[in-house]
């Protein structure tokens, strides 16, 4: 157990922050889930930007890698490219 007044804060504050970026991260993977399951393609094209956003988002506050981010957006793109 920690001893320092400074290292209990530190332990507190993790909890905080690890249970923060837990929510984004599993509401991100849910809505690229979501949107993966999309058939209608003006629907994905329209859910598409606002999931984007949230990528972009969390990779710049470092709660996902940007390359990851990158990743998703494009893996994503080429799925709603090949809906009819």
């Amino acid at each position: 157990m920690a001893n320092h007044k400074s290292s209990i804060k530190r332990i507190r504050q993790t909890k905080t922050r690890t249970l923060h970026n837990k929510y984004y991260a599993k509401t991100m993977r849910n809505a690229v889930r979501k949107l993966r399951a999309m058939t209608n393609k003006e629907e994905a094209l329209k859910m598409y930007p606002s999931v984007q956003k949230m990528l972009d988002k969390l990779a710049k506050v470092h709660i996902i890698h940007k390359n990851k981010a990158a990743n998703i957006k494009s893996g994503v793109a080429v799925y709603i490219n090949k809906l009819a």
